[in-house]
């Protein structure tokens, strides 16, 4: 699947704006790619509104976007952005385990999902693999999603945090961080009735009993420890 957006230039060097919210990710990054001849830094942007306001006025080849921004979701922009344009290449790079999140950037639109931890020439290697308009996905990763397909296992045999959706996941998210249900309603621009009502469903979902302990393996997960259940678990103190 190729696409004509790939194929444009400015100097001889594809356009590559990058989206990351630590300025030093950013700066290497930088580095990195304006050290190919056929690559060059065009714009960065910290934040989703600034963002699509300088990915609009460059007019990149490809987006490097980072999942967590702050306390928005990179998730978010990729569908914002193609929203817009259908056509923009977009690929992921995020510290986050590519086991849960990977597979929902590429549902979401992005062209390919990197961990931060790979080498430089292989993050080069994914640049260069979307601007052809070429999927770039880690050997692991394609055999994980190949038996997932294959295997065709109802949603039960999922882990509880790959049970909720991309929406539910954000907000998970924002209650590891420490917000209440107004800020969350805030930061993502719905009302106070609307993050209930998915906050309920995470419950459901991921069978809490009550929000005490949502929150508790809410703080847990955003810390690092990944201790979401798989099964039921009694911390009813």
């Amino acid at each position: 699947m190729k696409n004509h957006k790939a194929e444009e230039k400015i100097n001889g060097r594809h356009k590559v704006f990058l989206v990351d919210d630590h300025p030093i990710v950013r700066q290497g990054l930088a580095q990195l790619i304006n050290q190919e001849p056929d690559l060059v830094v065009c714009g960065e942007a910290s934040d989703i509104q600034s963002a699509v306001q300088d990915i609009q006025k460059s007019s990149p080849d490809i987006i490097i976007v980072d999942i967590s921004l702050g306390q928005e979701s990179g998730i978010r922009l990729i569908e914002d952005l193609l929203m817009q344009e259908p056509r923009l290449l977009i690929l992921v790079l995020s510290m986050h385990d590519e086991s849960l999140y990977a597979e929902r950037c590429l549902k979401s639109g992005a062209m390919g999902y990197i961990m931060k931890q790979e080498p430089p020439e292989k993050v080069i290697q994914a640049i260069k693999k979307v601007l052809k308009g070429e999927m770039y996905i880690s050997e692991s990763l394609n055999v994980k999603l190949l038996q997932k397909f294959t295997a065709k296992k109802p949603d039960i045999y999922l882990s509880p945090i790959e049970r909720l959706s991309n929406r539910e996941l954000e907000v998970f998210q924002l209650i590891g961080q420490g917000l209440k249900t107004r800020k969350i309603a805030e930061q993502l621009n719905l009302s106070v009735k609307t993050i209930e009502t998915y906050i309920e469903h995470i419950k459901r979902k991921m069978d809490f009993e009550d929000l005490r302990n949502l929150i508790l393996h809410a703080v847990q997960w955003h810390m690092g420890e990944h201790s979401v259940k798989t099964e039921k678990t009694d911390i009813k103190k």
